[in-house]
């Protein structure tokens, strides 16, 4: 099996110390990208945090990719954006040119069809398993899954309840890897974690 690709999205208020050096570890690590999803954030203070938490990745080759912030994107020179469903479809042409990779988060499979025919790069797709971050809304499951990636031709990433007992079932559903937020940011020793996951280098 090859290895399985892992998005880290970000969540500071889970981080038990300090959140930069848990960065750098999961960095280290060696997962495919981290995405900074700091929404609470105002820009001014998204942007400080992004250049201090692409430095702690600079170092292992792991991009760090701004999420939701496209003007903070571009301002720390980033060609790389993650988005909402909403945001990515209210980019103009111009705005979206600005860009070489754009990754949508996207709920239904008539969402992944639009973003992909709308120039998307790769997608997430969730919550396909029960998570304490959609706490009381049922999961989407592996058909959702399975449906959506049939349903493009860009690589999408399972996101919501992913462990490394159901990753490869998400895997089998034609999903080019998959996203954690809650268990990275935790872990004490995310390499330890990742090697869990199935086909981990």
């Amino acid at each position: 099996m090859s290895t399985c690709k892992v998005l880290c999205v970000t969540n500071r208020r889970l981080v038990r110390g300090d959140f930069l050096t848990q960065i750098e570890r999961i960095a280290a690590a060696g997962v495919t990208a981290i995405l900074l999803r700091e929404k609470d954030l105002p820009p001014e203070e998204y942007v400080q945090l992004a250049e201090r938490a692409a430095e702690a990745c600079a170092p292992y080759g792991v991009p760090l990719i701004p999420h939701t912030y496209t003007e903070a994107a571009l301002r720390l020179g980033s060609r790389r954006i993650h988005l909402p469903g909403p945001v990515f479809f209210a980019l103009t042409e111009a705005e979206q040119a600005r860009f070489e990779t754009i990754g949508v988060s996207i709920h239904s499979v008539e969402e992944a069809r639009a973003a992909a025919s709308a120039g998307a790069s790769y997608l997430t797709a969730g919550h396909v398993f029960a998570t304490d971050c959609k706490r009381g809304l049922p999961p989407r499951g592996l058909p959702f899954l399975e449906e959506v990636c049939a349903a493009v031709d860009i690589p999408v990433y399972a996101i919501g309840g992913i462990t490394p007992e159901n990753a490869g079932a998400c895997l089998a559903a034609g999903a080019a890897g998959v996203c954690l937020m809650s268990s990275l940011m935790e872990a004490a020793e995310p390499e330890e974690l990742l090697r869990e996951f199935p086909g981990w280098k």
